[in-house]
């Protein structure tokens, strides 16, 4: 059972992150042959200022 954790910046649209499931789960089914039903994806949607990077959040990047 893959339990896939997408961290990004909020802001897409449930189109996109729909698309992004899609695909995440087709290249998952075809590189480890499992069935779409057995992958699990969680998005996590951060704002700019919860994420740091480099010692800079990713607001002052």
């Amino acid at each position: 059972m893959p339990i896939v954790h997408i961290h990004m910046y909020e802001g897409r649209t449930v189109e996109q992150k729909r698309e992004l499931v899609k695909r995440v789960t087709q290249a998952i089914v075809e590189t480890v042959d499992t069935k779409p039903e057995a992958v699990h994806i969680v998005i996590h949607d951060m704002a700019r200022h919860d994420y740091g990077d480099g010692g800079k959040l990713g607001c002052d990047a």
